[in-house]
């Protein structure tokens, strides 16, 4: 959700309420400070340095200790990545491409298996999360709900609260008991790390998500007024925040910097793949490419936005039973860093904007100063300008299908500027650079530094056009084409340099003397080639690294520069450093460098790629049957009992009984069983079975061990996208020969998929994750018949893979997912397979992938077969759910497995389980490991506990 100036204003209630709130311990100064902070250099990036600091803000920006800050975030959501060691990739590529903050939403669900219990341990731990991003230098925003939204299961509300007293959201006395005990769980490893007290980096604090809650709405107030004062007392001080921009009954002060909380970055997609028309996520992409993302995030700087949050920079995988219901098992949104964590074209305006605001602090302090026409109406304008330096900044975005050139009157850019298709441009002129001063430029500035002796400033653009900079100079300088592209001229104290972007990379020119003895190295890049320049700070100053696909880190030690990062095809290496430095290692390993004429150490040769990465042919399959439920002698005595006759849902109970919904029986996720036994038959032509699943749920019938038959809910289309719950009832023939005198066995099986979110409806919590799940009533055709009902879900979850792995299918509960579960009695079989047969069978195999250490490579199954045949698939790697593949449905085929679940040198187990109706025949048919991609680089990866049988 995309929040304006006026819902910042959250913050500024809080930050000022905290002071008084929070005692002696309070730092967040809010309204109180001081009054007028001018342009200045921003903060240091931020650490766990065990210090005191204060947060403020006024109507321009926030304030860290005194200083300016723009945040520039991007959310992660850990929970989607299941593997520790790779939450550190995914933060250094965030830093590296020119975030300074993540944020991190905690899902409730996730971490509460049951009432009172919460873990934090393994792949949810929050606290080493936390540690990571301090470690990394990243501002923290903390999102622990209680509801998240985030395309998760009942919006991260706990399965088990579906079936407890109490409407959610609201100040209901029973919700808000669970509130609060959720609240001292996650709070108590937030306070560790606040960057008001020096213990991390934990910023900005939002709770609650989603829909805003009007002043006239009592119950919702109270509630946002609980939360408040639950998180002050548990002693949390930092500025909070709430999506509708109020606390409580409290209004904040008017004057608050612009907020957008959720500006988009990609967008979730749908089963069948109504935002993609059913290509996925590469057409996500597609159409909110690097363009659509340079347009979205310049509009929220011109209207006033100095705080951002982009959702998403990485995605990740719903995994297990994780996703919302309107959204499949890859969470890769479309996003700058998609799920197999490879950077993507989208990330060049992130990172170009991200250091830029980094870089040149007059964009911290912005005042609107009146409209600009273009020549060209297509182009609009925005002018802004910062009233201590005087600097003029225009934001030029053009909504038309067609790349538009225009003059700019009355900017003081006296040539033509160039826009492409729904894509926009910052444009400077009067900025400060360094010791020169720009007078105005075509290309959009994009870092304005000083390493060692020079002053280094960057200008970026797309490729195919010219960029053109003028620079205020008095004297003459001495000016130094480095590279053939570059043209320049000088002319009545300005000095005009033109370069097309795109050929030869990085363009170079060194100017010397002038009106300034400090040299200056202006760089021109394109899209492309700015994604491999690596701005990066050092105790002893800024760097500047040209060339490999990523820079982690750099570490000075003596005169050599020790730099960490990742290399994907051949390159070059090019360092600007810090005076005194010399020497260059990269990886560990000496580089010889020379001293080029910008100043920079040039490695001599190149870097080689990273080579090709052989994968293994999944073979030796062995299958079995499974689904013994149906059959009329399985024991079910040890399933419970399905007699309730009342429910919290909010799905009403059938009259004549009983409750037959899972939650109430404690079986939140995954696949449910029923078996239901009556005396006679005789005279009953039919069943209807009536069901109530989240998208893409599906039911399954056999009568005394005989099919009846399957029923499914449809596929989504745009109107139905968004849609929940879906409810439908089943009608089965029942076959002559079965309809004798009893005893007689209903078997039922039901996938009910996941609980729908809780969105308010008009400002009211309507508690839609308590509707039901599983079958609702059953009746019979012909006579009624009394049937006593038995229900089996998903057993207790395993301490390592959490409650939303499994479900309650026969082979989830005897561990046939396990690595080291025996399958020798297995049939074995090879693929593809054709059977035809109503039911679950599994798959299972190993597999020992051979990947070097020193590669960084991603890794995903991949499945694929004749669409028309219905089956679908639940893939298991070494015990983890990864993924729900719907052959007919789709649009997602290949399923990313994490390193570390995924053992990249060493053993595998790799368990399907395959679900079809038996209408058709169902797979699978081709089962592969594709390489996703692969860097020489990357970072240790521990392997994730894995228990077997």
């Amino acid at each position: 959700m995309e929040l304006s100036r006026r819902t910042f204003t959250a913050l500024a209630g809080t930050a000022a309420l905290g002071l008084a709130l929070a005692g002696s311990g309070g730092t967040a100064t809010g309204t109180h400070g001081p009054r007028s902070v001018p342009t200045g250099p921003p903060p240091p990036p931020p650490s766990a340095d065990g210090r005191r600091h204060r947060i403020g803000f006024d109507r321009y920006s926030l304030l860290v200790d005194g200083h300016r800050l723009v945040l520039w975030s991007g959310e992660v959501h850990p929970f989607r990545l299941p593997s520790p060691s790779l939450w550190r990739d995914v933060l250094q590529k965030l830093r590296a491409h020119g975030h300074n903050a993540v944020s991190v939403p905690v899902p409730w669900n996730y971490h509460s298996p049951a009432p009172g219990e919460y873990d934090f341990t393994g792949v949810r731990d929050l606290h080493l999360f936390l540690s990571m991003a301090a470690e990394e230098r990243l501002y923290v925003i903390l999102r622990p709900g209680p509801y998240i939204g985030a395309d998760v299961d009942a919006g991260g509300l706990p399965g088990w609260l579906t079936a407890v007293e109490g409407t959610a959201r609201t100040a209901d006395p029973t919700y808000l008991r669970h509130v609060d005990e959720w609240l001292d769980a996650v709070n108590a490893i937030a306070v560790r790390h606040l960057f008001t007290a020096g213990g991390g980096t934990v910023l900005l604090y939002q709770f609650e998500d989603g829909s805003e809650i009007p002043a006239d709405d009592p119950a919702g107030r109270a509630y946002l007024d609980h939360l408040y004062a639950k998180v002050r007392a548990d002693r949390i001080d930092v500025p909070l925040f709430h999506a509708d921009g109020y606390l409580g009954e409290r209004r904040a002060a008017p004057r608050s910097p612009g907020f957008r909380a959720g500006a988009a970055g990609g967008a979730a997609d749908a089963w069948g793949g109504v935002a993609s028309g059913g290509k996925g996520y590469a057409e996500v992409r597609r159409t909110h490419g690097a363009a659509r993302e340079r347009r979205d995030h310049l509009t929220g700087l011109a209207d006033g936005a100095t705080v951002h949050n982009v959702r998403m920079v990485f995605g990740g995988t719903s995994w297990g039973w994780l996703p919302a219901p309107g959204v499949y098992t890859s969470y890769d949104h479309g996003a700058a860093i998609d799920e197999g964590r490879r950077p993507t074209p989208q990330l060049a305006p992130l990172q170009q904007f991200g250091h830029l605001v980094r870089t040149v602090p007059d964009l911290a302090r912005l005042d609107a100063a009146g409209g600009v026409r273009a020549e060209d109406e297509r182009l609009e304008v925005r002018r802004l300008a910062n009233p201590d330096t005087g600097a003029q900044v225009y934001v030029v975005r053009n909504d038309s299908a067609e790349q538009v050139t225009s003059l700019l009157p009355d900017t003081g850019i006296d040539v033509p500027v160039t826009v492409g298709p729904h894509d926009a441009k910052l444009l400077a002129a009067g900025l400060e650079l360094g010791r020169r001063k720009l007078a105005f430029t075509t290309a959009q500035p994009m870092l304005s530094t000083t390493v060692g002796r020079q002053d280094v400033a960057v200008f970026a653009g797309r490729a195919g056009e010219t960029a053109q900079v003028a620079l205020d100079c008095e004297t003459q300088p001495v000016t130094n084409r480095l590279d053939d592209e570059p043209a320049w001229s000088y002319d009545r104290g300005r000095l005009n340099i033109v370069v097309p972007l795109g050929p030869g990379g990085l363009s170079r020119v060194l100017i010397e003397g002038g009106d300034t003895d400090t040299p200056m190295v202006l760089l021109f890049a394109d899209d492309a080639t700015a994604l491999r320049l690596w701005p990066y700070e050092t105790p002893s100053g800024p760097l500047l690294v040209y060339g490999p696909a990523l820079l982690r880190s750099a570490t000075l030690r003596g005169a050599t520069v020790h730099l960490v990062g990742d290399v994907v095809g051949e390159t070059g290496l090019e360092v600007w450093a810090p005076r005194g430095i010399t020497g260059v290692t990269w990886n560990g390993q000496p580089v010889r460098t020379r001293l080029s004429r910008a100043g920079s150490l040039v490695m001599e040769g190149l870097m080689p790629g990273a080579p090709a990465v052989p994968l293994p042919a999944p073979a030796g399959w062995r299958r079995r049957d499974e689904n013994p439920e149906s059959e009329p002698d399985f024991d079910d005595s040890a399933w419970t009992a399905a007699d309730r006759t009342s429910s919290h849902s909010t799905t009403p109970v059938p009259e004549d009984g009983p409750v037959l919904f899972a939650d109430d029986y404690g079986f939140h996720y995954g696949d449910v069983w029923y078996r239901g036994r009556f005396e006679d038959a005789r005279g009953i032509e039919s069943v209807s079975l009536s069901y109530s699943t989240g998208t893409q749920g599906l039911l399954m019938a056999w009568l005394d061990g005989r099919p009846l038959g399957t029923h499914r809910m449809p596929v989504p289309d745009e109107d139905t996208a968004d849609k929940g719950t879906w409810t439908a009832t089943a009608a089965f023939d029942v076959p002559k020969t079965l309809r004798e005198r009893g005893p007689h066995v209903l078997s039922v099986l039901v996938r009910p998929m996941q609980h729908d979110g809780d969105e308010r409806v008009r400002g009211t919590a309507q508690d839609t994750h308590k509707a039901a799940r599983g079958l609702v009533s059953v009746g019979f055709e012909g006579g009624s018949r009394s049937v006593d009902w038995r229900i089996q879900g998903a057993a207790a979850p395993d301490r390592v893979r959490g409650p939303l792995n499994n479900g309650g299918l026969y082979g989830e509960r005897e561990g046939w997912h396990l690595p080291g579960h025996d399958d020798r009695e297995w049939r074995a079989v090879d693929l593809p397979r054709g059977d035809r047969r109503q039911g679950v069978a599994w798959y299972r195999t190993e597999f020992r992938p051979a990947i070097a250490a020193d590669l960084d490579a991603s890794v995903g199954l991949t499945l694929e077969d004749d669409p028309e045949r219905a089956y679908r698939v639940q893939i298991f790697l070494n015990g983890w759910n990864l993924g729900q593949y719907i052959n007919d449905v789709g649009p997602q085929h290949t399923f990313v497995l994490p390193n570390g679940i995924l053992r990249t040198r060493g053993a595998n187990t790799l368990a399907l389980a395959v679900l079809s109706d038996g209408t058709t025949p169902a797979g699978p048919r081709d089962v592969r490991l594709t390489l996703l991609g692969a860097a020489r680089g990357g970072l240790p990866v521990e392997a994730v506990d894995s228990p077997g049988r």
